[in-house]
């Protein structure tokens, strides 16, 4: 659903999405979403518009210990709807979860067939995201169409990061 209210989220449930996207649920490290060969090659980070008890700015999600870690400072959500094609949907969205991937921990392995598992990879977080926002009764989106250089650049990812995926999240 592309429908937000301007109602901020509270930091618990972003916490929530975040880990059903990509959290740990094992000693062993394994996560949420299957991945191949258990090489984890997503990155998510997080543009945050209103959050209660979060700044506005950009973080990266950090699995292993379940925190944010605070990437770039002040809201980015009008140049992110600029990179996103002028798609007014992203502005609006309270946060935006941008889905990444270092292709190459996958490639390493398994050789070109890698994109393809990081492909289906994203698409599994994505889901997990999705359904845990209808599970707390919040709207999200996904959108695909975008200029990758430029959701690159103000989100401040690394180079070795491609973004592949972004989602809007907001209150009904």
């Amino acid at each position: 659903m592309r429908a937000f209210s301007h109602q901020p989220l509270a930091l618990a449930e972003v916490a929530q999405l975040l880990w059903a996207a990509q959290g740990v649920t094992s000693a062993e490290g394994l996560r949420a979403a299957p991945s191949a060969g258990a090489l984890y090659p997503l990155e998510l980070y997080l543009a945050v518009r209103n959050v209660d008890g979060l700044p506005a700015g950009v973080y990266k999600y950090l699995p292993e210990v379940h925190r944010l870690k605070p990437w770039a400072e002040g809201d980015r959500s009008h140049d992110l709807a600029g990179a996103a094609l002028d798609q007014d949907f992203v502005r609006r969205g309270v946060i935006v979860i941008a889905f990444a991937a270092v292709e190459a921990r996958t490639t390493a392995k398994y050789g070109e067939r890698g994109v393809r598992y990081v492909h289906i990879e994203i698409g599994h977080s994505a889901q997990n995201a999705l359904l845990q926002a209808v599970a707390l009764g919040l709207n999200a989106a996904v959108v695909g169409a975008f200029d990758d250089q430029g959701v690159e650049h103000v989100l401040q990812m690394h180079r070795s990061e491609q973004a592949l995926y972004l989602m809007p999240v907001g209150k009904r």
